[in-house]
């Protein structure tokens, strides 16, 4: 039981990789799809009620998230293009705040760490959405309210790291520390 949380995060990295193989044949993505965000959902709930937490487990998720998050936004541009096109500067400086938070913790803490706050999660929450939103309703807005938390998100997570000495993955917001 105590490799588990690793394991399915290990899992979540693989079905991510399938995804970008079968993208085009619905049925399959979805199930791959399905799986990898099963997997994100159950391995930090069982690490944490088997007591299995670690910082490993906690940088690998970081990973997976940030491979399965990219992977999405990859297939969404390929998708849904046209209509994020304006949201291209926002989608650029999230994503310079992102690296530039890998840079600062790798920097001030000696890792690559993503902190696990209620934005951050509920940014992940809302990018796992796109998808299903997106073929559900073929409108750009949700796109642009998922943009919006995702910058705050990050600027939180800046704001934590400079104001920090200390490295907490699982901090849940700038607000409280635990």
């Amino acid at each position: 039981m105590k490799h588990v949380p690793n394991i399915l995060t290990v899992s979540r990295v693989i079905f991510t990789i399938l995804m970008l193989l079968f993208y085009k044949d619905g049925w399959v993505f979805a199930g791959l799809y399905s799986a990898a965000v099963v997997s994100d959902l159950l391995d930090g709930f069982i690490a944490r009620r088997t007591n299995n937490q670690s910082r490993f487990g906690a940088r690998l998720d970081s990973f997976a998230d940030m491979l399965m998050y990219l992977t999405l936004m990859v297939l969404v541009f390929y998708w849904a293009g046209e209509l994020l096109v304006p949201l291209i500067p926002w989608i650029v400086l999230i994503a310079m705040i992102r690296i530039g938070n890998f840079l600062i913790a790798a920097y001030k803490y000696h890792a690559f760490a993503g902190l696990h706050t209620l934005a951050n999660k509920l940014t992940g929450a809302l990018l796992v959405l796109t998808p299903i939103v997106y073929f559900t309703f073929k409108n750009g807005g949700f796109f642009w309210i998922v943009c919006m938390i995702a910058l705050c998100s990050a600027v939180e997570e800046t704001l934590i790291h400079l104001t920090s000495s200390t490295l907490n993955e699982n901090r849940r917001s700038i607000f409280f520390e635990r």
